[in-house]
């Protein structure tokens, strides 16, 4: 069996695709059902975020198309579009690149703390779905270790960074006084709570927050010193606006050019700055055109990230260290439930032999057979089964000359074998 790891993310692929691919909450059991009825595939999860959609498997060794082509089925769109921006990895890299991902390494942002919550609802998912077995939910296991080794032993955590943080440092460069802007949030999730807390830290004293539930908005908001609205009073809103942070889980666009131009006309055409962190997009990309929108979306945050990388270089170099460990032991586990397969496999073959054997002899003895006889037979007849099997495969093997399996063969019947004459 093969672990792999399949995907997309923020450097292999445009936001375009990205929203193509993403998994709606809604549709995600179906999708890890499917995914885990396909005949080539024993153990499945999916991740799926703003920057990445990975499919994490135990397949078949000819697995990996299987899937890419499901992946393609199941969003409508062609593989060969697909396969020119995936990824893949097997074994212990797929481990590997999962344990990187925990940590925020393979993040827009280095080190960002979101994924590792992100994972581990992936995780609960798939375990709800029956798509977890014993590779995988070992694989899991690892991986949350190494991630709390690494946040708690490096620096790669200590500063608030993320994608909320970006897009508010980004803001930060417009405005010289964020004590005079007001701003407008859409959605009420983790990645808007944290922008939301990064902008009152920064000074913002007038805070919105736009959500389908106002209830759920008003949890976010209150605490913060905000007002919650839904998300149909966002036109009057928007007009208010200076700020606009935009991260739903919604289908389509909530904001339109048309929308907006209303809002522009309204405040006298002074300017919005707009960052849309959702995907699929929650603002629609001809808002950009209008003169007097500033719009960015998650890909346009690479400045504010490179700064991160750099500050936090060393941090990573010594999660790559703890990550090379924990893989290390991921291995070690593998081999280990490998090797008791093998044993269980084994023991369980020779006790079917044995039990037939001693069925044998029983019935000789049933038969009035003299028990000395009866004993000598069994002994002679186990031995010939139990070895007739090793033999052979010890003859082709000389005859091969595979001095690699007689060697190993020597190791394990002679010189484990204990010697009873000492």
């Amino acid at each position: 069996m093969t672990l792999l790891a399949l995907g997309i993310n923020h450097r292999t692929a445009t936001v375009e695709v990205r929203e193509q691919v993403a998994f709606d909450p809604a549709e995600l059991d179906a999708a890890l059902g499917e995914l885990r009825g396909l005949p080539e595939v024993r153990e499945a999860a999916v991740l799926s975020t703003c920057n990445r959609t990975e499919l994490y498997c135990v397949t078949d060794p000819e697995g990996e198309a299987v899937v890419l082509d499901w992946l393609g089925r199941f969003h409508g769109l062609p593989v060969e579009d697909l396969s020119r921006c995936a990824y893949h990895y097997l074994d212990h890299e797929a481990a590997r690149h999962l344990m990187r991902v925990a940590v925020g390494l393979d993040s827009m942002v280095l080190g960002e703390p979101q994924i590792l919550g992100q994972l581990k609802d992936a995780y609960q998912a798939s375990r709800e779905a029956r798509g977890l077995g014993k590779e995988l939910e070992c694989l899991f296991q690892h991986t949350f270790a190494v991630a709390k080794q690494v946040r708690t032993e490096t620096g790669i955590g200590r500063n608030p960074v993320s994608v909320a943080y970006a897009a508010v440092s980004l803001a930060s460069r417009i405005f010289e006084d964020f004590g005079r802007a007001r701003a407008l949030l859409i959605g009420a999730g983790e990645t808007i709570e944290l922008v939301a807390r990064h902008l009152v830290e920064a000074g913002v004293r007038q805070l919105t927050v736009a959500n389908r539930t106002r209830e759920r908005g008003e949890q976010l908001a209150a605490p913060l010193g905000g007002q919650a609205i839904t998300l149909d009073a966002i036109p009057d809103a928007l007009a208010e606006a200076d700020i606009v942070i935009s991260s739903t889980a919604a289908p389509l666009p909530i904001l339109g050019k048309g929308m907006v131009e209303r809002a522009l006309k309204k405040r006298r055409y002074r300017p919005i700055f707009m960052v849309d962190i959702a995907v699929p997009r929650d603002i629609e990309p001809e808002v950009g055109q209008l003169s007097d929108i500033f719009l960015y979306t998650v890909d346009d945050l690479q400045e504010v990230i490179a700064e991160n990388r750099r500050h936090r270089q060393v941090a990573a170099d010594q999660a790559e260290s703890l990550i090379e460990h924990g893989v290390g032991a991921w291995l070690h586990d593998r081999r280990i439930r490998s090797g008791g397969e093998l044993i269980h496999d084994y023991r369980s073959r020779a006790e079917t032999l044995r039990d037939h054997s001693l069925e044998q002899a029983l019935a000789r003895l049933g038969r009035g057979e003299e028990p000395e006889a009866v004993v000598r037979r069994l002994a002679h007849q186990l031995t010939n089964r139990l070895l007739h099997g090793p033999t052979v495969a010890l003859r082709e093997a000389a005859s091969a000359e595979r001095h690699d399996l007689l060697q190993a063969a020597t190791d394990l019947l002679l010189d484990a074998t204990p010697d009873k004459t000492r």
